[in-house]
């Protein structure tokens, strides 16, 4: 009796080994495409929250430097009261929040750049 009758499944089963070498370097440069893109995704994901941190750290300090400026004025002795104070300092945020936004000091960026990411 012949080996192929006695195991039938092993010849069906079984491929040349230049198409069992095809498979492999298919599935190879297809583990390496979602590999890259994985990558991309986080290297550009990683970017982004870069970003936003920089630009976080940008608005604190504004928010410091206007609220230094604002202890070095005499105040405001007509209405000063408590209430008013906490008025202010939010007003001093929020300004500061949109300086921050306009990116017209650049601090974000130098730091950015300090981390070796260029602005988009």
């Amino acid at each position: 009796m012949p080996a192929s009758a006695a195991f039938p499944l092993a010849r069906a089963s079984a491929a040349p080994p230049l198409e069992l070498k095809a498979r492999a370097a298919a599935a190879a440069v297809q583990a390496s495409d979602a590999s890259a893109a994985t990558g991309e995704a986080a290297d550009a994901a990683k970017k982004a929250e870069l970003r936003k941190a920089a630009e976080s750290f940008e608005a604190i300090f504004l928010r410091q430097m206007i609220g230094a400026m604002r202890s070095a004025t005499t105040g405001d002795t007509l209405l000063g009261s408590s209430a008013s104070d906490q008025f202010r300092d939010m007003m001093d945020a929020r300004v500061a929040d949109d300086m921050a936004d306009k990116h017209s000091f650049g601090i974000a960026e130098m730091v950015l750049k300090q981390f070796g990411v260029d602005k988009p």
